[in-house]
């Protein structure tokens, strides 16, 4: 599905808002439990964004992203991500066709609008850099061609924690192209007790039916950009953005462009609440699924100590003085 650009300019109207609380109430019937994964996912989604999900095997990742591809009807690939992977199994690829003697190109499963990047950190950083174009600009360049990708375009990573055997390390330039990085957790006791009930027919997620359309969602990702933010509101993000460049714990502070998709984030969440305008409490839910895996600790292990960028991010909120 590839929208046009004229329709997405269109008004967003009572109806869309409708499909997005459509949209939001799926989910929440489906992936039980976790309405704060799901709503930082539709974030992501509404800012033109991308989610990563670090977490343990075996709590609905997956789950998560098949349910939106479905509720938005729009195609959906999966990419498991194993060492021997190679950037053409993700982009594609050229093909010598002896019918016509030339050369064909061939898309890979990145030319789809919703992509599980499953287990991301199981391959090498080399085959980790395919996805750096398309997620940054939506297209790809193959053999000196650059093809687009269709809108919208929505990648959820999954990885496993680093302690697992065989992960390797994604590299700062991959990790800044994510939105938003979050984790599922485990369900409280009643919560997985209806999850039992609710597949002893199978996965719920095979019944579910699209309750919005990729046009709508583009419709609604122009919209958000239209949120406003104060200017107050915007010298108290780059407050905290320059403290945390300040801070004696930290080696690397926050980027223009972590700034900047902050700034993003924060429109969409206030538009998923029901708002045209962002608030100081937007930025502070979202301070750390957006900049904790963007700043560097002087102590933090290699492959980051996310627990404690948090921390320190919310230090640094806790001394800020928030605008009126």
């Amino acid at each position: 599905m590839n929208v046009d650009a004229n329709a997405a300019e269109q008004t967003v109207g009572t109806s869309d808002r409708a499909g997005l609380e459509r949209l939001t109430e799926q989910l929440n019937s489906v992936v039980v439990g976790k309405p704060e994964p799901i709503r930082m996912a539709l974030v992501a989604l509404l800012a033109e964004g991308h989610v990563l999900i670090e977490d343990v095997p075996g709590v609905g990742k997956t789950l998560l992203a098949r349910a939106i591809a479905v509720s938005i009807d729009s195609p959906f690939r999966r990419i498991q991500f194993t060492p021997d992977l190679l950037p053409s199994d993700i982009l594609g690829s050229s093909v010598y066709s002896s019918g016509t003697g030339e050369f064909l190109f061939k898309p890979g499963p990145i030319f789809a609008n919703v992509i599980l990047a499953d287990e991301i950190n199981r391959t090498t950083p080399r085959t980790q850099s395919a996805l750096l174009e398309a997620m940054s600009d939506g297209q790809v360049s193959i053999e000196g061609t650059t093809h687009t990708l269709p809108k919208p375009f929505f990648v959820m990573a999954t990885q496993n924690p680093f302690e697992f055997e065989g992960t390797y390390v994604l590299p700062e330039s991959q990790l800044d192209r994510f939105m938003l990085r979050i984790k599922m957790g485990y369900p409280a006791r009643s919560e997985e007790r209806r999850i039992l009930t609710m597949h002893r027919q199978g996965a719920p997620v095979e019944t579910l039916s699209p309750v919005i359309t990729g046009e709508e969602i583009v419709k609604l990702q122009h919209a958000v950009r239209n949120v406003r933010v104060d200017d107050s509101v915007a010298d108290y993000l780059l407050e905290i953005v320059r403290s945390t460049r300040e801070h004696e714990d930290l080696r690397v502070g926050v980027s223009t462009r972590g700034a900047l998709t902050m700034y993003r984030a924060a429109q969409a969440f206030a538009f998923l609440g029901g708002r045209d305008f962002v608030v100081p409490d937007d930025l502070k839910a979202l301070v750390g699924p957006v900049l904790a895996h963007r700043i560097v600790g002087k102590s933090f292990l290699q492959a980051g100590e996310f627990a404690a960028a948090e921390a320190i991010l919310r230090d640094i909120v806790d001394r800020l003085e928030v605008p009126v």
